[in-house]
């Protein structure tokens, strides 16, 4: 097959890229080329702006795409410049949206593809969900053969997956456990979360190209193991050689003190404190023997060896220090007043 990938380095398309590098078909990635020398030799690569549509279609020519995978499309008026672009071009465009689009709270824990879709919570999510809505549209009444992606918390090598934790990422965390420090986990840390390996995302993604059970479906893909965030937090302390000290706050009171940067309305509550469950047999039944492998302790040592051994990964967020035990400090002066 013939495949373009839109974007093609990040945390969870740097999988998939190696992945299809590897195999027997034709790879191409169009993107700002800020990554070039983490790119297989064997890919061809569009350095260009997706938005300049005539430089696009200059480099592109015309070329004709078994798949065109977009992984940066976050707003309605990115996946209309698509429809645009690749109608009559591709066989099947892979659009990449997101399992915080489901409706929060949900009915049920147990999420489907065919949970409602809603987030009053987030932005991010709504806007996902109104681009799949322009998508699907244009499925029905266009033919456009769309095949939309819902990713829940993919994880690299790059990054700690974590639930409370700064702009910067998650290395003050994993400092603040090296030093014996209490660390923020919101709720009483029992809620089910899932995380998932993205070398396992990947297998799942490439099953679904070219496949023509996946034409105007919706599918999750994610690892079946569910952790509790107490337990998330006690992994990523086992991989650091410590028992961390957890420090449980009320999710509302995490995002009502947080700098509007972070935004835990969105990124929290209308995301990682519920508890869910995903179902993916639908995914396993398009992609027959798919299964993520990678357990989390597995794949959390290999994570945090990485960045124990690459420095500038190890970017010190003094804000978020800060912020952390004047939370602290609020709540046990709380406590001291019964």
């Amino acid at each position: 097959m013939k495949i373009l990938i839109i974007g093609g380095t990040g945390t969870i398309s740097s999988a998939i890229t190696r992945q299809l590098a590897e195999s027997s078909n034709e790879l191409w990635l169009l993107n700002r080329g800020t990554r070039r020398s983490e790119v297989p030799a064997s890919v061809k690569q569009i350095i260009a702006n997706i938005d300049d549509t005539e430089e696009v279609l200059r480099q592109i020519g015309d070329t004709q795409f078994d798949a065109v995978c977009e992984f940066i499309g976050f707003l309605p008026s990115q996946v209309e410049r698509d429809i645009r672009l690749f109608q009559g071009r591709t066989r099947q465009y892979v659009y990449i949206s997101s399992a915080s689009a489901y409706n929060k709270p949900a009915a049920s824990h147990v999420i489907t593809e065919g949970t409602a879709l809603a987030n009053p919570y987030w932005e991010y999510s709504r806007n996902k969900i109104a681009c799949e809505d322009i998508l699907m549209k244009a499925y029905r009444e266009e033919g456009f053969p769309v095949t939309i992606i819902r990713p829940s918390h993919t994880y690299c090598e790059r990054a700690v997956p974590l639930s409370v934790h700064g702009l910067k990422g998650s290395w003050q965390v994993l400092k603040r456990m090296l030093e014996g420090k209490p660390v923020l986990v919101h709720g009483d840390g029992s809620s089910l979360w899932t995380v998932t390996w993205n070398e396992d995302f990947a297998r799942g993604f490439i099953g679904l190209l070219g496949n023509p059970k996946a034409i105007g479906e919706a599918f999750q893909i994610m690892s079946d193991e569910q952790l509790t965030w107490n337990q998330i937090y006690e992994c990523v302390g086992r991989a650091l050689g410590v028992t961390p000290k957890l420090y449980h706050v009320a999710s509302d009171f995490l995002a009502a003190t947080c700098p509007k940067a972070w935004d835990f309305t969105g990124n929290l509550i209308g995301d990682k404190a519920a508890t869910v469950v995903f179902d993916c047999s639908k995914l396993k039944r398009a992609v027959p023997g798919f299964c993520a492998t990678t357990r989390f302790d597995e794949g959390v040592r290999r994570c945090v060896a990485y960045i124990l051994a690459h420095p500038e990964l190890q970017e010190e967020d003094p804000e978020f220090d800060q912020w952390c035990e004047r939370i602290i400090a609020a709540q046990e002066a709380a406590k001291g007043q019964f």
